[in-house]
């Protein structure tokens, strides 16, 4: 137990370290090729954070654990909006103002997104994902995806500060470092609460879906502090997206994929419904808002767990 308590530690740095690193190369990168930051951190940013969820759900769907597969990426969406977003929200919510204009372009992420929840919990809600409907999620992430790169570019915004190779490799250095310290996070911690005898799908959906959340927390929590505001909703946005659409949609392909909880579609459902405030609606999300999401996350995490059935 002690190793894999150093594991989850040293994971842990090698996250934060990754997300900073991350995040200054992707800002590098908007400027340099006229992109916008919310797009950088719908594609760059929010694809290499979620392969955490990519490698950890194609293995539980390989080895026969559906049941991680699914309450992984359930689980890792929900965590997402309700904990890193709300708690982005507490540290600096004025930069998540939907007028800021580093957040140019989060509206139509965001759309897409809530069409995403949509699509999956309509095509899941009748117990089992299978092949038909995993090439179903891949044919609508690839359409979400040319949409929003066509939308994409602003020439406004070319090479503004750019730092050429060195953006390149803090990306990929980032990258790497945010992956291994996912690995090492998500490893420990599952046998640390296999050792408890949890069950595969609360595994999935509370200490997977959260350490596999802990990269989007990272890279989101150092863009607000960097005020690259809109990497960090282009990140958490691209990241549902991606789980939801391209993740589900290669693990359904190679088995199907019971969903357990009908409940849990509807608590996704529900805190999706929370980024609207910041994303389509005209005002920005405050500290009580956020605070209320992530106490109805906490609810939430206690009511599954069975941690709250005493009281």
């Amino acid at each position: 137990m002690l190793i894999e308590a150093a594991l989850f530690i040293i994971g842990l740095i090698l996250l934060v370290k990754g997300a900073d690193l991350f995040v200054g190369g992707g800002s590098g990168l908007a400027y340099r090729f006229g992109i916008t930051p919310s797009f950088i951190g719908f594609t760059v940013v929010a694809f290499g954070t979620s392969l955490p969820e990519f490698v950890v759900s194609v293995n539980a769907a390989v080895t026969g654990n559906p049941g991680i597969a699914t309450g992984n990426i359930i689980g890792s969406n929900i965590a997402n909006i309700a904990l890193v977003l709300a708690l982005c929200g507490l540290l600096n919510p004025g930069a998540l103002d939907p007028h800021n204009p580093m957040n140019r372009g989060v509206q139509r992420q965001a759309l897409f997104m809530l069409l995403a929840t949509a699509l999956f919990i309509l095509l899941a809600w009748p117990g089992t994902l299978t092949a038909p409907i995993g090439a179903v999620f891949l044919i609508g992430f690839l359409v979400m995806l040319r949409t929003l790169w066509i939308k994409g570019a602003e020439p406004d915004q070319l090479k503004k500060n750019p730092k050429g190779f060195l953006d390149y490799l803090m990306t990929a250095g980032g990258i790497a470092a945010v992956i291994i310290g996912a690995q090492l996070v998500v490893t420990s911690a599952v046998e640390i609460a296999l050792f408890f005898g949890v069950s595969a799908f609360i595994i999935g959906v509370t200490i997977v879906a959260i350490g596999t959340s802990l990269p989007e927390l990272a890279t989101s929590g150092a863009a607000i502090l960097r005020g690259q505001s809109g990497i960090t909703v282009g990140n958490l946005l691209g990241s549902n997206i991606f789980n939801l659409l391209f993740v589900m949609g290669i693990v359904s392909l190679i088995t199907n994929i019971p969903i357990p909880e009908q409940g849990d579609l509807l608590a996704m459902a529900v805190f999706s419904l929370a980024a609207i405030p910041i994303t389509l609606g005209g005002k920005r999300l405050t500290r009580t808002v956020s605070l209320v999401v992530l106490i109805g996350y906490c609810i939430y995490i206690g009511h599954i767990t069975g941690f709250l059935q005493g009281f």
